[in-house]
C-alpha cells in the first residue's frame, strides 16, 4: 500500500497533473465562495473537461475542486454571514462575529488551517482503514438515520443562547418548513398553497441566505445606515497567520475531535457536511473550558466547524471507493466520473486501478496543503473586502444573494422566499429567536421523517417498529448520545449553581 501511495504522490507532482490540481483547487474555492454555487455543481460542470484527460489527471483535478470547495464556503460565511454551502452554517456562528470585531483574517486563517488538518486526517483514515469502515457504513439503515436526526436536533439546546424553549420552537418551525413539497415516500403534496414550484421543497441555500445574510443587511447596513459592513475595520497582516496556527496547534484535542466527527459522519452515506459541522461545533462548545465564548467570535468555533466539514469529504469517499455507495452528493458526481473512465468501485479499484486510485487519494492530500497556503496568504486579500464602504458592498451582496437564489433552480419564487425569510429572520432576531435552530430543523427534518416512516414500514415485517428502531447496535449508541446531549445542559446548569454556592460559602 505504501508503494502505491508513493507512486500516486509522484503522479500528483508531474507538472501537468500539478497544474490541473492547482486549477481545481482555485475553481473549488470559487464555487464554494459564491452563494448558490456548491461543490456538487462545480464538480458536475467540470466533469466533461476530464473526458480528454488521462484518468489520473481528471480525478486529480476533481480532487482539487472537492477540497477547495470545502474551504471556499467559509469565506462568505466569515465575511458577510452567508454560508457558501450548507456545510458552512456553523462557521457563521463565530466567523462573522470575528469579522465584526475586526478579526476577519483570524477567522479565514483558522478556517484554512482547520480545513487542511481535517482533510489530511480523513485522508489517512481513507488510506489505512477504508475497507472495515465501509462495512460499518452498510449498517446504517432507516433507524440509524432517524436517531442521527434526533441527535442533531438535541444540539438546539446548546445553540439556544437565550431560551431553550425558544430554540426548540424555532427548530419545530424549521421541521415544518422541511415538510413543504412532495413527500419522498408517499408522494403527497404538502404545504405548497397552490404554487407548483414548491413541490420540490424549499432549497436550503435559499433559506440560509434569507435567515443569515439578509437580516444583517436589513438591520445593520440599511436600518442603522452604518458606513461600514463591520463595526471595526480589518487591518490584515502576515503575522496573524503564525499567531492563529500557533493558537490552533496548542489545541490538538479540538482539531482531532472535530476531524474525527467529520470522518465518521462522512462515511454514513447521505449524512453530509452540514450535520458534521453542526455536531462538531456543538461538541467543541460542550467540552471547552469557556463555552460562553462560542457565538461571540472565537477561532475555536471556526476551526471546529471547518475541520469537520473538510474531513467529511474524504470520509464520504470511503463507501464510494470500496462499495460504490456515495456518501455525499459530490461523491456521487465523482462516482459518475469513475464510471465514465471505465473504473468500477470495489476491490478492483485498489488492485487493477491502484495507480489511478492512489493518485486521486494523494491528490486530496496535496490539495489540502494547497488550501492552507492559498487560504492563509489569501486571507490578507480576502479580509480587505469588508473594508469596502457599505453603500457599495451592500448592493453587491444583495445582487449576489438574488443571483445565487435564482441560479439553483432558475426559479423566481426562490428569490421571493429568500426575501421573506430575510424579513422573518430580522423580526425573529428582534424577538431573540436565533436562526440556527430554524435552519437545523430544516436540514434534519427529512432525515427524521424518512427514517421514521421507513422504519415503521420495515418494522411491520420484522416483528414491530419499536424493536426495529431501538434494538440495533448503532441505534443504541445514538440513543445514548441523544440522552447525554439532552441532559448535558442540565448538568452544566447544576454545576454552575453549585460552584456559585461554594464560592459564596467560602467568601469572607
Amino acid at each position: 500500500m505504501l508503494d502505491f501511495a508513493l507512486q500516486g504522490l509522484w503522479q500528483v507532482f508531474i507538472p501537468a497533473n500539478f497544474l490541473v490540481l492547482c486549477f481545481g483547487v482555485f475553481m473549488g474555492i470559487l464555487f464554494g465562495a459564491l452563494p448558490g454555487l456548491t461543490a456538487t455543481m462545480g464538480l458536475a460542470l467540470l466533469v466533461p473537461f476530464t473526458f480528454t484527460m488521462s484518468p489520473s489527471a481528471g480525478l486529480i483535478m476533481l480532487a482539487g475542486i472537492y477540497v477547495g470547495a470545502m474551504y471556499g464556503d467559509a469565506i462568505p460565511a466569515i465575511l458577510i454571514n452567508t454560508p457558501g454551502t450548507p456545510a458552512a452554517i456553523a462557521t457563521t456562528f463565530d466567523g462573522f462575529p470575528l469579522s465584526q470585531k475586526g478579526m476577519a483574517q483570524h477567522g479565514l486563517v483558522a478556517a484554512a488551517v482547520a480545513s487542511a488538518f481535517g482533510s489530511l486526517l480523513a485522508n489517512l483514515v481513507l488510506i489505512v482503514a477504508a475497507p472495515p469502515l465501509a462495512i460499518v457504513s452498510l449498517k446504517f439503515g432507516p433507524p440509524e438515520y432517524f436517531w442521527l436526526g434526533i441527535f442533531g436536533l438535541t444540539i438546539i439546546s446548546t445553540l439556544s443562547s437565550g431560551s431553550v424553549i425558544k430554540g426548540f420552537l424555532a427548530g419545530a418551525v424549521g421541521m415544518i418548513l422541511s415538510a413543504v413539497g412532495m413527500s419522498d415516500i408517499g408522494g403527497d403534496i404538502r404545504l405548497t398553497y397552490g404554487f407548483p414550484e414548491l413541490q420540490g421543497g424549499i432549497e436550503l441555500i435559499v433559506a440560509l441566505i434569507g435567515f443569515f445574510c439578509m437580516p444583517e443587511i436589513l438591520g445593520s447596513v440599511i436600518g442603522q445606515r452604518r458606513a461600514a459592513y463591520t463595526e471595526k475595520a480589518v487591518k490584515p497582516r502576515l503575522g496573524v497567520i503564525w499567531e492563529v496556527v500557533r493558537d490552533l496547534f496548542r489545541r490538538p484535542g479540538l482539531l482531532l475531535r472535530s476531524a474525527g466527527i467529520g470522518t465518521i459522519v462522512g462515511f454514513a452515506p447521505g449524512a453530509g457536511g452540514n450535520i458534521a459541522s453542526m455536531v462538531s461545533y456543538n461538541e467543541a462548545r460542550r467540552w471547552d473550558k469557556h463555552p460562553e465564548a462560542f457565538g461571540k467570535g472565537t477561532i475555536k468555533g471556526v476551526a471546529a466547524s471547518e475541520a469537520a466539514n473538510s474531513a467529511m469529504a474524504p470520509g464520504s469517499l470511503i463507501p464510494l471507493l470500496t462499495l460504490g455507495i456515495p456518501g455525499s452528493p459530490p461523491a456521487a458526481v465523482i462516482l459518475g466520473a469513475l464510471m465514465l473512465h471505465g473504473m468500477r468501485p470495489g476491490a478492483e479499484l485498489f488492485s487493477q486501478y491502484a495507480d489511478v486510485t492512489f493518485a486521486f487519494i494523494m491528490g486530496l492530500l496535496v490539495a489540502a496543503c494547497l488550501v492552507t497556503i492559498i487560504g492563509s496568504l489569501g486571507s490578507v486579500v480576502f479580509s480587505r473586502i469588508i473594508n469596502i464602504p457599505s453603500r457599495y458592498l451592500a448592493p453587491a451582496i444583495i445582487f449576489m444573494t438574488v443571483l445565487g437564489s435564482y441560479a439553483i433552480r432558475n426559479n423566481m419564487l426562490d428569490v421571493w422566499i429568500m426575501f421573506i425569510f430575510g424579513i422573518i429572520g430580522y423580526v425573529s432576531g428582534k424577538l431573540k429567536f436565533h436562526p440556527a435552530p430554524i435552519v437545523l430543523g430544516l436540514i434534519l427534518g427529512p432525515f427524521v421523517e424518512e427514517g421514521l416512516v421507513q422504519s415503521m414500514l420495515a418494522g411491520k415485517a420484522v416483528g414491530g417498529t419499536f424493536q426495529y428502531l431501538v434494538f440495533r447496535p448503532i441505534s443504541g449508541l445514538l440513543i445514548l448520545l441523544c440522552v447525554f446531549s439532552l441532559l448535558w445542559p442540565l448538568y452544566t446548569l447544576w454545576r454552575s449553581k453549585h460552584e456559585k454556592q461554594t464560592d459564596a460559602s467560602t467568601a469572607p
